[in-house]
């Protein structure tokens, strides 16, 4: 589309392309220390509580700034949202490295431990942009293309996690820890940098700052193709989700299945390298390999939903995370483990598609406000988790590392009583909200 007055810059190719490497290249804080974590413990003295608060702590702001964020992205389109939560990002990971270059490994002591929490903090703003990215692709998108559109930006923005779980051990072999982080620094540079080229706001907001009124720019953006708008009444919409009891139920399933992602993709290295005793590079390796499992099998979730229904799909998938932890705890045999951690790739991949399928039938009057509060809260997890499945280490030792996975059977039990709860008292689907409202709403996610 040509630039000038009236018209628009970028393409719906161009701007899922930007969103997505935007998307993956903030999103891979989610792995930011879980396979460093070691190193600074030793250094550092951190007893299991400090160190499963500093895995965490990327997760602290990469929820809970979603819901403001995708708000942002309402008012004003998604480019200054995502350049702000990269930049945050770029300003955590420059203090990380300067920190591990002028004073890893002789200086580095508890005193440092407060300014590597805050570091971590910043670091992870760029997991926020997950919202970010999901209003800008599918304003962009038309309706008959957006499910294919935000599954590939999800998708492969997902990985991210799992990749850098396994390339940050090898780089550590490499470079250091310092190299290690100077890597991560230049690539979290050169996506911004590239985003900041290429991302670009959807038709309607582009001609909003050009001065055009809403009328008059939804009416020109609707000749290029945009069909989506956004809301007159987020706040309206947050306020009324929030007075619904479903979308708590819905907040607690999120933060089970995708809060429990994140958090295991922070605790499980410590949890190979320090109770199966293997090295870093293969830890990083499992990892990766359970990370990006569950985020392939987070797609087609999202088909069996639409073939079994959100609520049997989220008993499966629960079920199945279920499993996975009662063997977790029971065994100590490392195959075992290995197929428990992958039982729990598949539940919460599952789980966490058939959330979004269940979010329409929550609250049909506000479904932008149920799926805010379910994508923001149920993140949240990722900080509270790993803290949580320190304390069983504080207690008994090596062995809480195996019986930490004893707060997923509680989790996911409790998940379970809300899902039956929701379909006991689901809204029948002809008074469900249209198609068209669901999906407009939903870029609040």
């Amino acid at each position: 589309m040509k630039s000038g007055h009236g018209a628009v810059k970028g393409s719906p190719g161009q701007a899922l392309f930007a969103a997505t490497l935007g998307f993956f290249t903030g999103f891979a804080a989610v792995a930011l220390f879980g396979p460093t974590a070691t190193r600074f413990q030793e250094l550092m003295q951190l007893g299991p509580m400090a160190v499963g608060l500093l895995v965490a702590m990327p997760a602290l702001s990469g929820s809970l700034l979603r819901i403001p964020f995708a708000a942002w992205v309402d008012i004003g389109g998604g480019r200054k949202p995502y350049l702000v939560l990269l930049c945050l990002s770029i300003l955590g990971m420059t203090g990380l490295f300067l920190v591990v270059h002028f004073f890893y490994p002789a200086r580095i002591g508890p005193g440092l431990f407060p300014i590597l929490l805050l570091l971590g903090v910043l670091a992870g703003c760029g997991i926020a942009t997950f919202s970010v990215g999901i209003s800008q692709v599918s304003y962009w998108f038309p309706q008959a293309r957006q499910g294919a559109a935000l599954g590939t930006y999800g998708g492969v923005g997902n990985l991210a996690p799992g990749l850098f779980s396994f390339l940050i051990p090898v780089a550590l072999r490499e470079w250091g820890l310092g190299g290690s982080y100077l890597a991560w620094l230049l690539f979290l540079m050169v996506g911004t940098v590239t985003y900041a080229f290429l991302g670009r706001n959807a038709p309607y907001f582009q001609l909003r700052s050009q001065g055009f009124n809403r009328v008059e720019s939804r009416e020109r953006a609707s000749e290029m193709g945009q069909e989506l708008f956004p809301a007159w009444s987020v706040r309206e919409s947050l306020r009324i989700s929030a007075g619904a009891w479903q979308t708590w139920a819905l907040v607690f399933v999120y933060f089970t299945s995708f809060g429990g992602f994140i958090g295991l993709t922070a605790w499980l290295p410590l949890y190979w390298q320090r109770f199966m005793a293997v090295g870093v590079v293969a830890a990083g390796g499992l990892t990766a390999l359970y990370s990006i499992s569950a985020s392939l099998i987070r797609v087609a979730g999202g088909h069996i939903s639409d073939r079994m229904g959100g609520h049997a799909t989220a008993v499966l998938g629960l079920g199945l995370t279920l499993l996975g932890s009662v063997l977790l705890v029971i065994s100590s045999q490392f195959a075992a483990a290995v197929l428990a951690v992958m039982l729990l790739a598949l539940g919460m991949g599952v789980a966490n598609a058939a959330v979004f399928k269940l979010v329409p039938q929550a609250v049909p009057r506000a479904v932008g406000g149920v799926a805010g509060w379910v994508g923001g809260l149920g993140a949240f997890g990722g900080f509270v988790i790993p803290p949580l499945m320190a304390t069983f280490v504080e207690m008994w030792g090596p062995r809480g590392y195996s019986l930490g996975f004893g707060l997923f059977i509680i989790l996911s039990l409790f998940a379970l009583g809300m899902v039956l709860l929701l379909k006991r008292f689901a809204v029948p689907s002809s008074t469900a909200a249209p198609v068209s409202q669901t999906v407009t709403e939903s870029t609040t996610i």
